[in-house]
């Protein structure tokens, strides 16, 4: 039963961060739709009047220069900061729609390919207004300012709540359990059960090997030298003490015989 209800809970949890998600998304894309609306209609409705006062600037820095010098401080700060604010939704939308992975990098350059877009399309198509390279890169760095405020935080909670559906749907599915197949030539031994302390039988001592015969090729040691005078010695003995009793027996039996002789005559 708790297993039942666990597994519900999960399904729920699931069904509820994919539909959280799903929601952002949308929200994210009807939002970036609206802002290249309102883009479109700030930066390619012509202009008539200034036609004869714009014209195109292809160095860095230079119409930056003009808004300090020919602009009041108001109409500076009000072209300068128009462009900022036109570049800060992209730093809050694009990190969501975009991979984790290098966000800020391919945030960078999506609103560089459209803010250079938009400015190609000014100076070819719409009268009254021109290619402009500062205000590329003022949208750029309006970009990356709302990316740094706002859009960091936003995509981060964002991409780890699509980490977390992830890996609750990978938890969620049963893994297949791996039969390790045994190895060729070997036979699966029993495991031996653990013997206890009390059974245990103390380890007999092992035998002592028999030492090696000595050779014959060995030399004698001086301890079997004398030995073997010994046994000559007991030999010589024996023999001479053999010898004199077969002596003595001739001896005795010529004086029997002698005596036998003296009592016949």
């Amino acid at each position: 039963m708790a297993a039942a209800v666990d597994r519900e809970e999960r399904r729920r949890r699931v069904w509820g961060t994919t539909l959280l998600r799903a929601l952002v998304l949308v929200a994210t894309f009807l939002a970036l739709t609206a802002f290249s609306i309102a883009l479109a209609k700030v930066t390619l409705t012509p202009s008539p009047a200034s036609e004869d006062l714009v014209r195109s600037n292809l160095r860095p820095g230079r119409s930056l220069r003009q808004y300090a010098e020919d602009y009041t401080f108001l109409a500076a700060c009000k072209q300068a900061g128009g462009n900022l604010l036109l570049g800060v939704p992209f730093g809050i939308l694009l990190p969501i729609l975009v991979p984790r992975r290098l966000r800020m990098l391919r945030m960078v350059a999506l609103t560089v390919t459209v803010m250079v877009v938009i400015e190609l399309v000014q100076g070819a198509l719409v009268p009254g207004r021109a290619f402009d390279i500062d205000d590329a890169i003022l949208n750029t760095s309006g970009a990356l300012l709302g990316y740094l405020l706002v859009g960091r935080r936003i995509s981060h909670r964002y991409h780890l709540l699509a980490e977390g559906t992830t890996r609750a749907e990978a938890a969620r599915e049963p893994r297949p359990e791996r039969k390790i197949p045994p190895k060729s030539g070997t036979k699966s031994e029993p495991k031996s059960k653990p013997t206890s302390k009390l059974s245990s039988k103390p380890r007999t001592k092992p035998k002592p090997k028999p030492k090696p015969k000595p050779s014959s090729r060995t030399k004698a040691t001086p301890v079997s030298k004398a030995k073997s005078k010994v046994k000559s010695k007991s030999k010589s003995r024996s023999r001479a003490a053999t010898g004199r009793g077969e002596a003595g027996l001739v001896a005795s039996g010529r004086a029997l015989f002698d005596r036998l002789l003296t009592r016949d005559r």
